[in-house]
């Protein structure tokens, strides 16, 4: 393991419970991919209302997870530091399981171009080998 959630909290202003990366486990050397872990569980806020006889992770929450895991990486980027990242785009997203509690998300998320503070990242979640969710995020850095 790369950071455990106290170390996430150091880069990204996001806090239980709101706080949706439970660690990093890599960040490739030339700082443009990241893989991230999400262990659900079932005593999470969002299951008292999604669903309660049927406790499903909302894709909105789980889309956020993979943008916090890209956070992580953006913002621990000497240039970026002390900033913060911002939604500017959400592309492609398909939802391919329903996760659930007790469920493990492995999320990768790739930069794939920058265009000023403009950073494109295609994103995947995982639960085991088995695809999730999968798309394309854009976030803006800034103060």
């Amino acid at each position: 393991m790369l950071y455990n959630s106290n170390d996430i909290q150091k880069i990204i202003p996001h806090r239980y419970p709101f706080l949706l990366v439970d660690c990093i486990e890599s960040i490739n050397e030339d700082q443009t991919s990241i893989v991230g872990k999400k262990c659900v569980t079932a005593n999470e806020m969002q299951f008292l209302g999604h669903f309660p006889q049927k406790h499903v992770m909302p894709g909105v929450l789980i889309v956020e997870a993979l943008a916090q895991t890209g956070c992580v990486l953006l913002l621990s980027k000497e240039e970026n530091k002390g900033k913060l990242a911002y939604f500017a785009g959400i592309n492609k997203v398909r939802f391919k399981r329903q996760v659930i509690p007790g469920d493990v998300l492995t999320m990768t998320v790739t930069l794939t171009k920058q265009k000023a503070s403009i950073y494109f990242a295609k994103i995947e979640a995982k639960v085991e080998d088995e695809v999730a969710v999968v798309g394309e995020i854009m976030c803006s850095v800034g103060d």
